[in-house]
């Protein structure tokens, strides 16, 4: 995968950050699955780990699944128009569990 094109400005701009995951997927029918994971030298306020991510399925302008720990907000999860925290282990765990919602989402679990 290629990290140098991924440059977001909030996160390159205003703390050195390093790409450790990157992949996208663009369905038939429209939808974008993107998952973004960085090491941050030091936690994103409201999150107590070295990580920070941005996991997004949906379709354009329509998020219907996501997760993330935006600044101030910290670990947390979206699904189904409901916006609620999120207990972040590892980043395995949270692709796992976005994973997981991705299909509930899709109807194929």
């Amino acid at each position: 995968m290629v990290f140098d094109a991924i440059r977001p400005y909030g996160i390159l701009n205003h703390m050195a950050a390093t790409c450790i995951f990157y992949d996208r997927m663009d369905y038939e029918d429209g939808a974008i699955l993107e998952m973004i994971i960085w090491i941050v030298p030091r936690p994103v306020h409201g999150s107590a780990h070295a990580f920070k991510y941005s996991l997004f399925y949906g379709y354009p302008g329509r998020r219907l699944v996501g997760y993330d720990n935006e600044r101030g907000k910290g670990d947390h999860r979206h699904f189904q128009d409901v916006e609620e925290r999120y207990a972040f282990t590892t980043p395995e765990k949270v692709v796992a569990d976005f994973l997981s919602d991705v299909s509930q989402a899709r109807g194929e679990s």
